[in-house]
């Protein structure tokens, strides 16, 4: 299983797998309709890309392994391993997670013409809420929370009873209620996948509005 692994990331880094190399497997299988292996395999030599042909490319791949990611390898230090899983653990979540809140408040901003701002840490730390809306003297709070499948909502309604305490005196506080905003991956976009929630907010601002 290693050596398979290894094998395909090199194959998939230098490209070997490309069209270019190895033509178009895909159309080409669903041309030959073969009824066998060795059927495809003699479709593909002879119409395909020539069995030389691939040798060479495996040729090319041990070359890649033995001589290029092996110097790469040597070069590596135990510090190296140590910043890259501090960075991926640390730095790249808390930018992913930054990235992907900015874009979810921004729709929101954008939908319903109001501004959002930033909690303070304050409010962040006894309120649980990321953003607020400022109406007259009154404030509604916000929390944002991605998901990436239905397996993490139990958790997050978990988590949201356990809260429930600290937005009820948010809203005794401030006026405003608090709402969860949850988000979620379509595409390359974030998108606030609980939609009906932004009714919600629309009716709490113009509650708001009316005292």
């Amino acid at each position: 299983m290693a050596k398979e692994w290894i094998l395909n990331s090199v194959m998939n880094r230098f490209q070997l797998n490309f069209k270019r190399n190895v033509g178009a497997t895909s159309e080409s299988i669903r041309k030959c309709s073969p009824k066998t292996l060795d059927e495809w395999r003699e479709y593909y030599f002879a119409n395909v890309k020539s069995k030389a042909h691939i040798e060479e490319l495996g040729k090319k791949l041990y070359v890649k392994i033995t001589e290029v990611i092996l110097s790469e390898v040597a070069e590596i230090t135990e510090q190296d391993c140590i910043d890259y899983m501090i960075q991926l653990v640390i730095d790249r979540t808390f930018d992913g997670y930054t990235t992907e809140i900015q874009t979810i408040y921004g729709q929101l901003q954008s939908i319903l013409s109001v501004k959002i701002e930033p909690a303070p840490d304050e409010w962040d730390r006894l309120f649980n809420i990321d953003f607020y809306i400022k109406i007259d003297e009154k404030y509604i709070g916000l929390q944002i929370k991605p998901i990436n499948t239905c397996v993490q909502l139990p958790e997050i309604f978990k988590e949201y009873a356990l809260q429930a305490e600290t937005h009820k005196k948010f809203t005794e506080g401030f006026g405003g209620k608090v709402f969860y905003l949850f988000s979620t991956k379509v595409g390359d976009k974030k998108e606030i996948a609980n939609k009906e929630v932004i009714e919600d907010i629309k009716n709490e601002i113009q509650r708001l509005n009316s005292l």
